[in-house]
C-alpha cells in the first residue's frame, strides 16, 4: 500500500507545526520535511528547513518533540529533504553542502526516519564521465556513514537543467536510466536508491514505466509532480533550447504525466513506501491560499488512483 503524503518545501513561510498540521488537516498520512540549512535560498522551492538537522543531534529534548509533534497527528515523516550540489566545482559551496547532507543522515537515524532525499550534484560543465569520477570521489563515504546510520539515500532524477544558470550539463547527474545503472554499480549498497519522479522522464523522452519495473528494488521514495510539454513551442525552439522554453512543472492532472498508468506500474511492483506531492506550480504562487489550493487540487486528483 501507498502511503500518501506532501513535500514541505511548498510551505515557505509555515512554521514547523503550522506545516505538520496543515498537512494532517488535509489528510496525509507522512511528510517529506524540508530540511535546508539556514540562510538565503539559491533558487525557487530551496532554502525552507522544518526541520534543524543540526539541532535534532545536539538537543535530545527537541529530536523528541519533532518526533512526538508529527505522530500525535497520525503522521510520520517520510523523509529529511535536502537537495543541493555536493558535486560544485567551487568548494565554498559543495564543502557546506556535503556536511550538511552529513548531519541530515545523522539525524535521520537519530530520529528514526531512516531515509534522506537528495540530489548526486554534477559539475555542470564536465562530462559525465568526468562526473562519474567525482561521484567515486564524494559519494562512497556519504552511502558508508548512511549504512552506519541505518539510513536510505534516495537521490532524485531531476536534472536541475532548467535556464542559463545550469546549462549546459544540469547540476545533478542522476537523471536517467543509463547513468542509474552506472551509479548503482560503483555503489553496490541497500542503502543507495532513487526518491523517483516521473515528471522529469516526460520532456526528457524517457519511459518513466520501464524504469519503475527494471529498478523496483531500488525504489526508495516517490515523488508526485507533474510537467506539460509544448509541442508547439518545441518545434520553434528545438531540444538544444533551455528546458523551461518548452515545458512547465504542473500540479498533478495539468501536465502530461500518465498518472493512471504510473500508479498502475506501482500497484504491479507492490510499491509499498512513501508516495509524496512536490509543488512546483508557477500559476499556484500567488498568495498562501493559491498555495494551499495547489496542494488541495493535487491530492484531491490523485484520490482517484490512489486508496
Amino acid at each position: 500500500m501507498i502511503h500518501f503524503g506532501l513535500l514541505t518545501a511548498i510551505l515557505d513561510g509555515w512554521n514547523f507545526e503550522e506545516a505538520v498540521d496543515t498537512a494532517a488537516e488535509m489528510g496525509f498520512e507522512c511528510l517529506e520535511v524540508a530540511c535546508w540549512p539556514a540562510g538565503k535560498a539559491e533558487r525557487r522551492y530551496a532554502g525552507v528547513s522544518h526541520i534543524d538537522a543540526e539541532r535534532v543531534l545536539e538537543d535530545d529534548a527537541y529530536a523528541a518533540y519533532v518526533k512526538k509533534y508529527v505522530a500525535d497527528k497520525g503522521m510520520h515523516i517520510s523523509s529529511l529533504a535536502y537537495y543541493p550540489n555536493v558535486l560544485d566545482p567551487n568548494p565554498e559551496k559543495s564543502g557546506p553542502a556535503i556536511e550538511h547532507l552529513k548531519a541530515l543522515i545523522k539525524a535521520s537515524g537519530k530520529l528514526g526516519v531512516g531515509m534522506v532525499t537528495t540530489f548526486i550534484g554534477r559539475d555542470q560543465h564536465k562530462t559525465v564521465d568526468e562526473n562519474i569520477e567525482l561521484f567515486k570521489q564524494v559519494w562512497p563515504p556519504l552511502i558508508k556513514l548512511a549504512e552506519e546510520n541505518n539510513v536510505k539515500v534516495a537521490i532524485e532524477n531531476c536534472p536541475m537543467l532548467f535556464g542559463p544558470d545550469q546549462w549546459p550539463g544540469g547540476q545533478n547527474l542522476m537523471c536517467t536510466p543509463a547513468i542509474f545503472r552506472k551509479l548503482f554499480a560503483i555503489i553496490d549498497s541497500p542503502n543507495f536508491g532513487l526518491n523517483f519522479d516521473p515528471s522529469h522522464y516526460v520532456w526528457q523522452g524517457l519511459d518513466y514505466i520501464q524504469t519503475v519495473h527494471e529498478f523496483k528494488d531500488k525504489l526508495f521514495h516517490i515523488h508526485f509532480k507533474d510537467i506539460k510539454l509544448y509541442p508547439e513551442k518545441l518545434r520553434e525552439c528545438g531540444v538544444l533550447a533551455y528546458p523551461l522554453e518548452y515545458m512547465s512543472p504542473k500540479i498533478p492532472g495539468l501536465g502530461d504525466v500518465d498518472w493512471g498508468a504510473y500508479v498502475s506500474a506501482l500497484n504491479d511492483i507492490r510499491y509499498n513506501g512513501d508516495a509524496v506531492i512536490e509543488v512546483e506550480d508557477k500559476a499556484f504562487e500567488g498568495s498562501r491560499e493559491d498555495i494551499l489550493n495547489s496542494i488541495r487540487l493535487s491530492k484531491r486528483y490523485l484520490n482517484n488512483f490512489i486508496i
